[in-house]
Protein backbone atom coordinates (compact mmCIF):
# COMPACT_ATOMS: atom_id res chain seq x y z
CA UNK A 1 0.00 0.00 0.00
CA UNK A 2 3.15 2.43 0.94
CA UNK A 3 4.58 1.89 -2.84
CA UNK A 4 1.30 3.06 -4.39
CA UNK A 5 1.36 5.77 -1.62
CA UNK A 6 4.46 7.20 -2.60
CA UNK A 7 4.11 7.92 -6.66
CA UNK A 8 0.66 9.97 -5.88
CA UNK A 9 2.79 11.80 -2.96
CA UNK A 10 5.82 12.71 -5.45
CA UNK A 11 3.44 13.81 -7.92
CA UNK A 12 2.18 17.91 -7.63
CA UNK A 13 -0.44 19.38 -8.99
CA UNK A 14 -0.90 22.68 -10.32
CA UNK A 15 -2.83 23.55 -7.67
CA UNK A 16 -0.51 21.97 -5.08
CA UNK A 17 2.60 23.90 -6.90
CA UNK A 18 0.15 27.25 -6.78
CA UNK A 19 -0.51 26.51 -2.80
CA UNK A 20 3.16 26.25 -2.42
CA UNK A 21 3.84 29.23 -3.90
CA UNK A 22 1.40 31.29 -2.02
CA UNK A 23 2.72 29.91 1.33
CA UNK A 24 6.35 30.97 0.25
CA UNK A 25 5.08 34.36 -1.04
CA UNK A 26 3.35 34.83 2.81
CA UNK A 27 6.54 34.05 4.28
CA UNK A 28 8.76 36.07 2.40
CA UNK A 29 6.25 39.39 3.26
CA UNK A 30 5.78 38.65 6.83
CA UNK A 31 9.58 38.72 6.84
CA UNK A 32 9.81 41.88 5.02
CA UNK A 33 7.27 43.37 7.50
CA UNK A 34 9.30 42.29 10.36
CA UNK A 35 11.98 44.40 9.13
CA UNK A 36 10.45 47.15 7.78
CA UNK A 37 8.94 47.41 11.50
CA UNK A 38 12.12 47.93 13.17
CA UNK A 39 13.14 50.21 10.61
CA UNK A 40 10.34 52.45 11.39
CA UNK A 41 11.01 52.02 15.02
CA UNK A 42 14.46 52.95 14.71
CA UNK A 43 13.63 55.59 12.33
CA UNK A 44 11.04 57.13 15.05
CA UNK A 45 13.87 56.48 17.78
CA UNK A 46 16.45 58.63 15.72
CA UNK A 47 13.28 61.52 14.79
CA UNK A 48 12.74 61.82 18.63
CA UNK A 49 16.39 62.24 19.65
CA UNK A 50 17.54 64.75 17.12
CA UNK A 51 14.41 66.95 18.34
CA UNK A 52 15.45 66.54 22.26
CA UNK A 53 18.66 67.33 21.13
CA UNK A 54 17.43 70.61 19.02
CA UNK A 55 15.26 71.33 21.81
CA UNK A 56 17.83 71.19 24.47
CA UNK A 57 20.07 72.85 22.51
CA UNK A 58 17.78 75.29 22.08
CA UNK A 59 16.60 75.66 25.45
CA UNK A 60 20.74 75.60 26.83
CA UNK A 61 21.02 78.73 24.64
CA UNK A 62 17.89 80.67 26.28
CA UNK A 63 19.09 79.77 29.62
CA UNK A 64 22.31 81.33 28.75
CA UNK A 65 21.28 84.62 27.02
CA UNK A 66 18.91 85.03 30.42
CA UNK A 67 21.99 83.96 32.87
CA UNK A 68 23.78 87.12 30.47
CA UNK A 69 20.78 89.08 30.62
CA UNK A 70 20.66 89.34 35.15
Amino acid sequence: MSTEESPIEEKKTPTTKFAEWLMARAEKKEAKETSLESLMKFNVFLSIATLVTVAGSTVADYVMIAWLWI
